[in-house]
């Protein structure tokens, strides 16, 4: 496509995507959903930018392949069962780390964190290899 709008309003749009996909998937720590929706809106902005210019470039610019996405989502969710494990607990039971942060209080950090993060991850891969796949003209 070549609107030259579109191609304008591209570099913000796609920094709010990537900022609404952290805070979705930095959400879905304490809540259902995060990594799965949080996923979706990191792989939209690598999608919209191939809407503005052109597959090829945006595929090309891209430093991890889809594939390298999908195996480190399958790491991350491969990591997330260690900590249960270690602890001698039941296979993905919740482990929390309370981190103090100072002034600002503590901050608890859990392996459903690492979970969620799997899930991000492969979510993108997914996404994009299922765009890149539809998109693929000769």
């Amino acid at each position: 496509m070549n609107s030259v709008i579109l191609q304008l309003a591209t570099p913000y749009v796609r920094s709010l995507l990537i900022f609404f996909a952290f805070v979705a998937l930095l959400r879905g720590h304490n809540n259902p959903g995060g990594g799965f929706i949080g996923g979706l809106l990191a792989a939209l902005a690598i999608v919209f930018s191939s809407f503005a210019f052109d597959r090829r470039p945006v595929q090309r610019k891209l430093k991890i392949k889809p594939g390298g996405y999908v195996a480190m989502g399958l790491v991350f969710l491969l990591l997330s069962f260690s900590p249960s494990l270690l602890k001698s607990q039941m296979l993905m039971e919740g482990v929390w780390v309370t981190i103090p942060m100072g002034i600002l209080g503590e901050l608890n950090v859990g392996s459903p964190l690492l979970f969620d993060i799997g899930v991000f991850m492969a979510v993108i891969g997914v996404t994009l290899m299922f765009f890149f796949t539809l998109t693929n003209r000769k």
